[in-house]
């Protein structure tokens, strides 16, 4: 079996784990019991040794469509063929008693919804990323998978033998109305797994655990505030995002999968299952934008629960933590995976953790004034810690640091880190005064205002008319756009206006516009120090989308160019709205999947869009 496209998934998820179902039925990449967790499934990575559960038409040419039910995360794979049509449906409960066995138990049901249909089975798990071996026990309803460290009962009416290579496998016929349910549990979460096997899994139970999970995911969505245009679009974003927050601590990660490639045969791959500190705070301001304070709130829980307990605040903060707020998670390769489309190496871990990366205090208080604002005043205690690391800013500002894009091979003066230390003081600034809370405010507000000279004199560069990546240096970067989004200066400045014109060149021209699509900074030459040219960044062309529409306040004609630029960035999500990190030349999904930059961004430009459209009826 060949890889699939990774635009090919779609994710289930119940907020601690996902798994990737592709269009043909197989389950190829599933992280068990939590999203950090070593893969059962990871054919994703290995398409021969990484383990999959497939169940799919068995008819050759069997046309495959995929989509979810209504406001939810439940996935459904239909195939069709001459004979019939068939209806696969996965999904993981949620919504239950934090107790619940269910709670960590996989569902698949497929169901002959027209005429007669065969179908095959194929389930073959690789424990531990494929580096634990495990023994096969054929049963009369289903089978035991036993690895030295976890074993999993899959459940089902359907017979099953062995195939031999630690897997079991299936033929079967189903008519219309017909239907069988699988059932993937684990034996130490659930004491009567293997007792379950003396009799066939419930279908009526499934079908009722199913009308309860689509019923928790439309009652959640309900509370979304947006009902502006585009709102199938920000909906499906925001249901991602639910999918990518850890319930049981609040952490929000980056995304669901490691390794997936930003240059195909490169070795730009890194593991994302993880809470940055920056994506989450961004996060949290996508959520609160469209109505949902329980996340934003969690989040902010997770910060004084579990990440504070690792970090003092005055020494280097931690860029990245582990969603139990642990600060260490090295990284390292596995060797024997080939990687997606041999695009190796597959990492575990991430060493980034090391970095030092002076942005991030600005993306993080920015949270805490919206989290005060929108959802629970910050508390005295919370203010202490950040009464400290804001003086320590003020110490430590002048530094170079990775970066927003996290550079291996050198450390700058990058002036996203500058602008975003200046927010993390403005925040400081707004939060006493909002709150009336004691502050230095005169030393904050002088530092304050010496980032802004600074960068208005070391970060523009005359030349280009435009803001540049790091003091000195002549190439764009596109995380600038961000400047008029967190109101460090006016839209219409003709400095910004200048940085926006600059970045929606050609790349040929100097600029980093390809079609709608942007590139973070000049894909040629690589100032990264990484082999390959990756693809056009999809948080970068939405923001590129909002930053043109708030320059349409003085600059009326940017608006349509704003909204012709997000409709085409739309056109390249998947086909079930979701997007990965980057996107390729051909349009391809590159790197990990879902992203969570992706589709904050898209909510932030959806939302913005939308109102700027608005005033002008």
């Amino acid at each position: 079996m060949a890889y699939q496209p990774i635009e090919n998934y779609g994710i289930i998820g119940n907020m601690r784990t996902v798994a990737l179902v592709g269009m043909n039925g197989s389950m190829d990449w599933y992280c068990y019991p939590h999203f950090d967790s070593p893969s059962i499934f990871g054919a994703v990575l290995d398409d021969k040794k990484g383990g999959r559960f497939q169940i799919a038409a068995k008819a050759d040419g069997a046309r495959r469509k995929q989509y979810y039910l209504p406001s939810t995360n439940v996935l459904v794979t239909r195939f069709l063929q001459e004979g019939g049509i068939a209806e696969l449906e996965d999904f993981m409960p949620a919504g239950l008693p934090s107790d619940s066995p269910s709670y960590h138990h996989l569902y698949r049901r497929v169901r002959c919804v027209r005429g007669t249909v065969q179908l095959f089975l194929l389930c073959r798990p690789a424990f531990d990323y494929g580096r634990q071996s495990h023994r096969t026990q054929v049963q009369s309803n289903g089978v035991i998978f036993e690895s030295a460290g976890l074993t999993l009962v899959l459940s089902t009416a359907v017979p099953l033998k062995s195939d031999g290579q630690g897997g079991v496998t299936s033929e079967f016929t189903l008519k219309e109305g017909e239907s069988r349910v699988f059932i993937i549990k684990d034996v130490e979460k659930d004491q009567r797994a293997v007792e379950s096997l003396s009799v066939p899994p419930s279908e009526a139970e499934a079908a009722e655990l199913l009308q309860d999970t689509v019923t928790f995911w439309q009652r959640w969505l309900s509370a979304c505030t947006y009902h502006g245009r585009w709102r199938e679009q920000v909906q499906r974003s925001a249901l991602a995002l639910k999918l990518l927050t850890f319930e049981p601590t609040g952490a929000i990660i980056a995304a669901p999968t490691t390794s997936l490639p930003e240059v195909i045969g490169g070795s730009r791959n890194w593991d994302y299952r993880y809470t940055w500190i920056r994506d989450a705070a961004f996060t949290v301001y996508a959520f609160l934008r469209i109505g949902f304070k329980d996340e934003a709130a969690a989040f902010t829980g997770w910060i004084e629960n579990y990440a504070a307990k690792h970090v003092q605040p005055d020494t280097d903060g931690t860029t990245v933590f582990t969603i139990a707020g642990e600060p260490k998670l090295p990284e390292y390769t596995l060797d024997h995976w080939e990687g997606y489309r041999a695009s190796g190496p597959v990492r575990v871990g991430n060493d980034a953790v090391t970095q030092y990366q002076g942005d991030i205090y600005g993306e993080l208080m920015d949270s805490f004034y919206l989290s005060n604002k929108y959802v629970s005043p910050t508390s005295y205690d919370v203010w202490v810690k950040i009464r400290r690391r804001l003086n320590w800013i003020c110490e430590n500002w002048h530094r170079p640091d990775a970066g927003i894009w996290e550079m291996r091979n050198r450390q700058e003066h990058f002036v996203f880190s500058k602008v975003m230390n200046w927010v993390a003081l403005d925040r400081g600034l707004r939060l006493a005064e909002k709150r009336a809370l004691p502050a230095p405010r005169e030393k904050w507000m002088l530092e304050r205002d010496n980032i802004y000279e600074e960068v208005m004199t070391k970060g523009w560069n005359p030349k280009r008319n435009a803001f540049t990546q790091f003091y000195g240096s002549e190439d764009l970067d596109a995380s600038l756009l961000i400047m008029p989004l967190v109101f460090f200066m006016a839209p219409s400045d003709p400095r910004m206006l200048g940085t926006i014109d600059a970045i929606m060149k050609n790349p040929r021209e100097g600029g980093l516009l390809s079609d709608s699509l942007v590139y973070r900074y000049p894909p040629q030459p690589r100032i990264d120090g990484l082999p390959g040219e990756e693809g056009t960044f999809n948080m970068c062309s939405f923001w590129l989308v909002e930053a043109l529409t708030r320059a349409s306040m003085s600059v009326p004609e940017k608006l349509n160019t704003a909204r012709l630029l997000f409709e085409r960035v739309l056109g390249y999500a998947n086909h079930l709205g979701l997007y990965a990190e980057q996107t390729g030349p051909q349009g391809e999904a590159l790197g990990n999947f879902p992203q969570a930059f992706t589709h904050l961004g898209l909510i932030s430009a959806a939302f913005n869009l939308d109102r700027m459209l608005g005033n002008q009826v």
